[in-house]
């Protein structure tokens, strides 16, 4: 593999200094209120995916680690990135080493963890570790629990992980500014002993909300509103890369939501599952329910499990309607139902290419971009998403697509578009079937 420098900030832990040796036994199970880490014993460090099902992060990365003397060593790096929403459209953010958002920790309940921050940013930052029991001196709240962590120092984090679950990490200092720019990731625990049916699938996705003007190189973290792109692990439809899932197997798909302002109720088509956790613990199973819609707060993460049964291509999104549009403005007229005919000859005479839009929804807008028929600003996107197997998918934004199939390519690579079985595609109506069932059209 060619060596380049995000591969090399990945693999940043590397040679950082060793720590004195960690033992005991594993706490046996996680309690409802964990006591207080400094009475709860370290367990032997687990090697990657030893005893759980390594997460997998869409469009993103885990952060590799070392063990030193027991402990597992990480490493992170705030930085300036050069980030890419969606092709066309990319922006100056602030990142963990070379990524927008930072890539996945992974460790395991009982784990004794040290994890490096180096800043490399202009500003002062913290890592707040969020949901996570561990001493006060820990919780990354500049100024709070410690002093930020001035350009171009590295601080040091060391703690015992006392629970499971999903959490994440962000920036605590000028948060509206950090976090506003990108400084934010996943951090998944996996519980000591099993705890019921191990995933075949195991995802983690973030979900955050920018303001980038049309045209613009950097986000706007003064937004309170107006939040102009919205995105799954940094990226917006048609950016987002696709869940990849065999038929039969069990799905754990874990939801952060680090947005400044919005929840996200997140739709999945095809499928009922079941709400498993939240970011305070375990659902009891007599507690939990199916469901097709979860709602995720800002500052909460949720887990949903289910078995992928149904096989096709499934859409997978925020249910606020504006959070499935990219870059989309709302200071224009209302056109829906105006006849634009004689404004369009009227504008053409002196704008040939001229084309009122939105008198018939929005829904062409996109087609009609990527056709050439009408030209927009640098570094943008259109509002709507990219051509599907069928027809114009008019959706972007927080979207992307469970692909179930009963066999995936060996190599892991995008199995393409679902071929549905004859007879189970919804299709134009013939008129000998109007007829017989006394539809009038």
């Amino acid at each position: 593999m060619k060596l380049s420098r995000r591969n090399a900030l990945l693999g940043g832990a590397t040679g950082l200094a060793a720590a004195g040796l960690i033992s005991g036994q594993a706490n046996a199970q996680t309690q409802a209120w964990p006591a207080h880490s400094a009475t709860i014993p370290a367990g032997p460090a687990q090697p990657p995916g030893r005893g759980y099902r390594p997460v997998v992060t869409p469009n993103g990365a885990t952060l590799p680690f070392r063990i030193v003397d027991g402990v597992k060593v990480f490493h992170l790096i705030a930085e300036e990135v050069e980030h890419e929403f969606a092709p066309g459209l990319n922006a100056t953010c602030w990142g963990y080493n070379g990524r927008v958002h930072g890539p996945t920790i992974e460790a395991v309940e009982g784990d004794r963890v040290r994890v490096y921050v180096t800043n490399r940013l202009p500003a002062p930052t913290t890592v707040h570790w969020h949901g996570v029991i561990l001493p006060s001196g820990m919780d990354g709240v500049g100024g709070l629990s410690q002093r930020s962590i001035h350009p171009g120092e590295t601080f040091v984090y060391e703690w015992t992980l006392v629970q499971h679950g999903t959490f994440m990490y962000h920036s605590h200092h000028d948060e509206m500014t950090q976090m506003a720019l990108g400084l934010m990731g996943m951090l998944v625990v996996h519980p000591r002993r099993r705890r019921g049916p191990q995933p075949d699938r195991d995802f983690a996705i973030l979900l955050s909300e920018w303001y980038l003007p049309a045209g613009a190189s950097r986000p706007d973290p003064n937004a309170m509103s107006d939040f102009n792109i919205l995105t799954m692990n940094a990226r917006c439809y048609p950016g987002t890369e696709p869940l990849l899932v065999r038929r039969g197997e069990r799905v754990r798909i874990r939801f952060g939501n680090l947005s400044a302002m919005d929840h996200h109720p997140i739709h999945l088509h095809g499928y009922a599952f079941r709400i498993t956790e939240t970011d305070g613990g375990e659902i009891p199973a007599s507690a939990q329910h199916p469901d097709t819609t979860v709602l995720v707060p800002t500052g909460s993460t949720r887990t949903v499990e289910f078995v992928a049964d149904n096989a096709g291509d499934w859409a997978m999104h925020c249910h606020m309607t504006h959070h499935v549009m990219n870059q989309m403005g709302h200071g224009l007229p209302n056109l829906t139902g105006v006849n634009a005919r004689r404004i369009d000859r009227a504008v053409g005479q002196v704008l040939p290419t001229y084309m009122t839009m939105g008198q018939d929804g929005m829904g062409e807008m996109g087609r009609h971009i990527g056709m050439g028929h009408m030209d927009v600003p640098d570094n943008s996107l259109p509002m709507v998403g990219a051509e599907g197997p069928h027809d114009y998918i008019t959706m972007g934004g927080m979207f992307t697509i469970l692909k179930v199939r009963d066999q995936l390519p060996a190599d892991g690579s995008d199995p393409g578009w679902y071929d549905p079985p004859e007879g189970t595609m919804a299709r134009a109506a013939r008129t000998d079937e109007l007829r017989r069932d006394g539809i009038d059209v």
